[in-house]
C-alpha cells in the first residue's frame, strides 16, 4: 500500500527570499528536489495553503505543509536471486555484484537481474526510485555496489555521489606498457557514429574525470588501480581506450583481440578465453547516511580476473 507522507515546517529567516524548492530540500532532507518539485507542481506541498511554482520565493515565517503519497517507485518482478551481501542494515545495502549480471531491467533484459534480487530480499526497495540503486555497474564489470534502503539514505548517496564525496576504485588490466600516473580529464558523450557507444567528444559531453596508477606491470599489460570522481556511462573503458591502452577483454572498445609477438601458447590461450572488459570494482566508500560516519569495503578480484592475472605473471615478465 502507498505510503502517506504529512509533514509540516517553518521557513526560517536565514532562507528568506529563497526559492520555494531549495527551501524545501533543506526543510525536508529526506527526500530529493527533484520529487520535492513534483509536489510543488502538483499542489501536495504548498506554502502558507497556496499552490506555488518551485521558483517563487519564500519569506521568513511561511508554513511549508506537505501532504503527499509515495507510490512505489518500481513495479520489478521479485526473484530469489542468489546475491553476495557485504553489508546491509537500515539504510544502505553493499553488494558484491558478479559478473554477468544487469543491475535492472531494460529493454532485452526484462527479468533475471540485479534489483529483481534485491526486490525478493528487501521487499522494501519497490518503495524507491529504481530500486534503490545509486550508481550501476556494466553487466560484465564484476565488484562493490551500493544501494539505498530508504528515502533518506537515497537522497544522501546521491548528493555524495554529486559531490564526488563517494570513493570508488577498481582494478583494470589494460593492453600497453603504462609509464606511470595519470589523470583523464575529458568529456564523454554519445559516439558520433555508433549510437551504443560512448566516446571522448569537443562538445555536448559531461565532464568526466578518471584518475589511475601503475599497480602492476607485465611484458604486454599493465595492471591499473583507478580511482573516479564522476560516473559517466562506461567511463574507465572509454578513456583509457582514449589513452590508447584499452582494457583487455573489452570488445567494444579495444576491438579485435591482440595478442603480444611470440606470446607462450599459455598466454594466448588466456587472453582468447578472456572475453569480457578486464574490470573490477574493488573498493567503496561513502559517509553513512544513518550515523555519519565514513565506511569502507573492499573486494577482491573474481575467480577469472585472478587466473589471468596469475598467467600473465608467468609468461608475460616484464623485459
Amino acid at each position: 500500500m502507498p505510503e502517506q507522507v504529512s509533514e509540516v515546517a517553518r521557513v526560517q529567516a536565514s532562507q528568506h527570499g529563497k526559492r520555494l524548492d531549495q527551501v524545501a530540500a533543506e526543510l525536508f532532507p529526506d527526500f530529493s528536489r527533484a520529487r520535492l518539485q513534483d509536489w510543488i507542481r502538483s499542489g501536495e506541498l504548498r506554502l502558507d495553503g497556496q499552490q506555488l511554482r518551485p521558483r517563487d520565493r519564500v519569506q521568513s515565517g511561511s508554513e511549508l505543509t506537505l501532504n503527499a503519497t509515495l507510490e512505489d517507485a518500481v513495479h520489478w518482478t521479485p526473484e530469489p536471486i542468489s546475491l553476495d551481501l557485504v553489508h546491509a542494515d537500515d539504510d544502505v545495502i553493499v553488494v558484491n555484484k558478479p559478473v554477468g549480471l544487469v543491475v535492472h531491467p531494460a529493454a532485452g533484459n526484462r527479468d533475471g537481474t540485479l534489483v529483481n534480487a534485491l526486490l525478493h530480499a528487501f521487499p522494501e526497495l519497490s518503495e524507491l526510485p529504481r530500486g534503490g540503486i545509486v550508481h550501476r555497474l556494466d553487466k560484465d564489470t564484476s565488484g562493490l555496489m551500493m544501494v539505498a534502503r530508504s528515502q533518506r539514505a537515497h537522497t544522501r548517496l546521491v548528493e555524495q555521489l554529486q559531490q564526488r564525496a563517494v570513493k570508488r576504485e577498481y582494478m583494470a588490466l589494460c593492453f600497453g606498457t603504462v609509464t606511470g600516473s595519470g589523470t583523464v580529464d575529458a568529456a564523454i558523450g554519445r559516439h558520433p557514429v555508433s549510437r551504443t557507444r560512448m566516446a571522448v567528444v569537443q562538445s555536448g559531453g559531461k565532464p568526466a574525470v578518471t584518475h589511475y596508477r601503475v599497480e602492476e606491470r607485465f611484458g604486454h599489460h599493465t595492471l591499473l588501480a583507478i580511482r573516479l570522481e564522476t560516473g559517466r556511462t562506461h567511463q574507465i573503458r572509454v578513456h583509457m581506450a582514449h589513452r590508447r591502452h584499452a582494457l583487455v577483454g573489452d570488445t567494444v572498445y579495444a576491438g579485435r583481440l591482440r595478442l603480444p609477438p611470440g606470446a607462450a601458447p599459455e598466454l594466448q590461450q588466456a587472453l582468447r578465453r578472456f572475453r569480457r572488459q578486464a574490470l573490477h570494482a574493488r573498493r567503496l566508500g561513502f559517509v553513512h547516511p544513518g550515523h555519519g560516519e565514513f565506511c569502507e569495503w573492499q573486494s577482491p578480484p573474481p575467480e577469472d580476473l585472478q587466473d589471468l592475472l596469475t598467467c600473465l605473471r608467468q609468461y608475460d615478465s616484464p623485459a
